[in-house]
């Protein structure tokens, strides 16, 4: 029995060996590998489309790979995103299944007592502390309502459920069920902040092994005890130790060195064209040679015309050298800034405005310089007062000076999805502003992706070129509907802190908990059920 259960804990690692997954011709997964062992929480990270959720299918059985190998634990439990489950069966026959093995122990310890088999009672004791079984239905319970269904009959059949609530009961079943290795994928969907916190709790207190796909930085920085890169723009995936702040503190540091190598080298690069300059100038300086200099010029022309020669072919082969092996330029820094200094003049004006069943305005002001955050639930009216402010709604009560206006919606679409993304870029720009600021040299597409159709980028990848139009020709008001959805939790960082101080307004709706945590502005809370929404007289 000792056997057996030394067997068992080595097999709740969760291994996986040179993974290859490919669709469409392209590879999305090239020779990918990762240890999850019992206590480590593995936190995925990258743009959509990066592999994260191909990686937990993968992990999971649920998809085979082209090529590589997983060893998985017996009692892997999985999350996806789309969840498979009839709509017949009800609330307890989900938490049934998921307290199947603690009740099936706690029932093999009562018999093992009562025939005295000793060492099987042994093994299965260790199993029922593991679980723990006495205690699963009460931390059912807690669970259900730590995720907000503690008021949800246990009879309802989940064809009555919505999509947020059939996903908090999975993960309910979960989290009770104390699997030797667990995969979710984007956890934190539909969770408002106090059933988020509840989660990280209950996830850091479980032994097994965790690899989770998200873009949630606040619940990555407080689960996670490892991070893997997927991003495509890194030279293939990259495992971190540690949490995200500190994964995001070596990160900054990696953009200071890779800026400092670049700017040395660009000095060397200068420098040497300048010698070689100086050098020709020398070689050839378009004057007649003094009488003076003839007498002598024969006994000293070998030697000097030999090391003017040597020091020209050392320097152009350095030259040619670095050009060769030259550090590529870092991508420019977001930015959001106008052309203009701030002036605190009013943009914006909103009095009494009214849209039935969305918006409730009494009073609502944005000036220039202005960095405010719109905070509250769904349905609160987020969306709406950004279209309101961007006059996409028209409706009495708004006042506006003539400025530029941008608006990042939270579904970002094109007119044209057969335009490639390159010459999307170009028509909104045009020439002569493409030419200053071009859309390689923003790091926001991979070069590949530009002459991809629009329609055939992913749904992140959209929206990295619908900010890279605000990037090149920044508005006077810029206005963001969950500007972080979609993108990568690095990306994510960058943006924050494009949206400093500086000239121009702009206004972001955001349920994004790392945002609001760090927010530099002022934040203005809405609520549900027709709240008025007034802006605090001191900001």
């Amino acid at each position: 029995m000792a056997d057996s259960a030394a067997q068992s804990a080595a097999g709740a690692a969760l291994v996986a060996h040179e993974l290859v997954r490919g669709f469409g011709g392209r590879r999305v997964l090239d020779g990918v590998s990762l240890v999850a062992a019992p206590g480590r929480r593995i936190g995925l990270i990258g743009e959509n489309g990066a592999g994260k959720s191909t990686l937990l299918r993968l992990l999971a059985g649920t998809d085979q790979p082209d090529g590589g190998t997983v060893t998985r634990p017996p009692d892997l439990g999985f999350l996806p995103q789309e969840l498979t489950f009839p709509d017949s069966a009800s609330v307890a026959d989900v938490l049934d299944d998921a307290l199947a093995e603690s009740r099936a122990v706690l029932a093999d310890l009562e018999r093992l007592t009562s025939e005295g088999r000793l060492a099987e009672y042994a093994d299965r004791l260790e199993q029922a502390q593991r679980l723990e079984a006495w205690d699963a239905d009460r931390r059912a319970q807690v669970v259900l309502a730590g995720l907000g269904l503690g008021d949800v009959p246990w009879d309802r059949p989940l064809g009555s459920l919505s999509g947020g609530q059939r996903r908090r009961l999975m993960l309910t079943a979960l989290v009770v069920g104390k699997p030797s290795a667990l995969l979710l994928d984007e956890p934190t969907n539909h969770l408002d902040d106090d059933a988020a916190t509840f989660l990280e709790e209950q996830l850091r207190s479980l032994p097994g092994a965790l690899v989770v796909a998200s873009h949630d930085r606040a619940f990555l920085d407080a689960v996670c005890t490892d991070l893997l890169d997927l991003d495509p723009a890194v030279d293939g995936p990259v495992r971190f130790g540690g949490t995200y702040s500190e994964y995001l503190r070596q990160k900054r540091a990696d953009r200071a060195r890779w800026e400092r190598q670049y700017a040395e080298e660009q000095e060397e690069l200068d420098e040497l064209r300048s010698s070689l300059g100086l050098i020709a100038g020398r070689v050839a300086p378009n004057r007649a040679m003094r009488d003076s200099d003839k007498m002598g010029y024969g006994v000293r022309a070998n030697r000097v015309q030999s090391q003017i020669s040597r020091r020209v072919r050392n320097a152009t082969r350095r030259l040619e050298d670095l050009e060769r092996s030259a550090v590529p330029a870092p991508p420019r820094p977001l930015s959001f800034h106008a052309a203009l200094t701030s002036s605190g003049a009013e943009l914006v004006s909103l009095r009494q405005v009214r849209v039935p069943s969305r918006l409730d305005v009494d009073r609502f002001d944005v000036r220039d310089g202005d960095r405010l955050l719109v905070t509250g639930p769904n349905g609160a009216g987020k969306s709406t007062l950004l279209l309101v402010l961007a006059g996409r709604l028209d409706v009495p009560g708004v006042r506006r000076v003539p400025v530029s206006v941008g608006l990042l919606d939270q579904d970002t679409s094109f007119a044209n999805p057969r335009l490639t993304a390159r010459a999307t870029y170009g028509r909104a720009l045009g020439a002569a502003r493409v030419a200053e600021v071009p859309l390689a040299s923003l790091g926001l597409l991979h070069r590949w992706d530009l002459g991809k159709p629009v329609g055939a980028l992913s749904v992140g990848q959209q929206r990295r070129l619908a900010l890279a139009l605000l990037v090149a020709a920044p508005p006077q008001l810029l206005l963001l509907d969950e500007p972080t959805n979609h993108l990568s939790p690095t990306l994510c960082d960058e943006l924050e802190d494009a949206l400093g101080p500086g000239p121009g307004a702009i206004v972001v709706a955001s349920h994004d908990r790392w945002l609001r945590t760090r927010w530099r502005g002022v934040e203005i809370p809405m609520s549900r059920g027709g709240a008025r929404l007034r802006r605090p007289l001191d900001t």
